[in-house]
């Protein structure tokens, strides 16, 4: 395998034209996003051109960007009847792209539709990407058992992405990627921890933004927690926004071993340094070596 990047974000036509046919949030109007709890937001058209982001990921050295739809839209809590045009759109669309793309699939959160999503699988999507907010308690465990239930039949990951932000629409434009995108990844890696991990041994799964930092409050677990402390070998977190500090810090607290290489392009850029300063093995790691085991469970 050559070197990954499993967070990136890069709207197809036909996912384009879904949104601008709604007239309730989620919509596009011309390139302007209007969601439910954030500000508007201007999209770059540049931002969501195939071929200059095909251009991008050559010069920085990808043999594969896996994309995924946007989970803060809020796609995957509409009802069935709204989600499903939008995700068909997503899947069509992403499936479509040209190297060096590959994607994962979404599905909707709110009414399961286990089939949709197997058939989703089946046009060789890497895994599945799940909203953080879906995945916060146990209700959310038990609502979405069998998505995840699916993911270990098949041998494939999930990836945790912050879902949509609650109540920043009045605050500043980076409320909602700091505050509520954050506690959501925090919430979501200690759920995983207490409600996931026993009822899905096997799911090997891939937390956004360094699972909001959550790794590093380990030593506060420890003392209130349940005692345990080893890394879990099949949970992964990437980088996407965060640099060297952040990544060293983290790497402390769950080894190299579990970190992966993610941008979140276009929203932010792919470090100038992959290892993060750390090296050449690290940056080996976290290209080649982990997002091998994340996405096929082989060394």
């Amino acid at each position: 395998m050559t070197n990954v990047d499993v967070h990136q974000h890069l709207w197809s036509p036909s996912l384009v034209t879904a949104l601008r046919a709604r007239r309730e949030p989620p919509y596009l109007d011309g390139w302007t996003l209007y969601l439910d709890g954030e500000p508007p937001y201007g999209l770059p058209p540049a931002d969501h051109d195939a071929a200059r982001r095909a251009e991008l990921a050559a010069t920085d050295g990808l043999g594969l960007a896996l994309v995924s739809l946007s989970a803060p839209i809020g796609v995957e809590w509409l009802p069935a009847a709204e989600a499903r045009p939008l995700l068909d759109a997503y899947h069509e669309g992403a499936a479509a792209l040209p190297a060096p793309f590959g994607a994962w699939a979404a599905a909707c959160v709110r009414d399961l539709d286990v089939k949709a999503t197997a058939d989703y699988l089946d046009l060789g999507f890497a895994g599945l990407q799940l909203p953080a907010d879906a995945l916060a308690d146990a209700a959310g465990y038990a609502r979405c058992a069998p998505l995840l239930e699916l993911l270990e039949e098949r041998d494939l990951p999930l990836f945790v992405h912050p879902g949509p932000a609650a109540g920043g629409s009045a605050g500043p434009g980076w409320w909602p990627a700091m505050v509520p995108y954050v506690q959501q990844m925090h919430a979501a890696w200690f759920a995983f921890r207490a409600y996931g991990r026993p009822r899905h041994p096997r799911l090997r799964v891939c937390f956004a933004l360094l699972a909001g930092l959550a790794p590093l409050h380990g030593e506060r677990f420890a003392a209130r927690g349940d005692g345990g402390t080893e890394p879990d070998p099949l949970v992964f977190v990437e980088t996407s926004s965060y640099g060297p500090r952040a990544v060293e810090s983290v790497v402390r607290a769950l080894g190299v071993d579990a970190v992966v290489q993610g941008s979140d392009r276009p929203y932010a850029e792919p470090p100038q340094h992959p290892g993060h300063g750390l090296g050449g093995a690290a940056a080996y790691a976290f290209r080649i070596a982990n997002p091998r085991r994340l996405l096929t469970g082989k060394e």
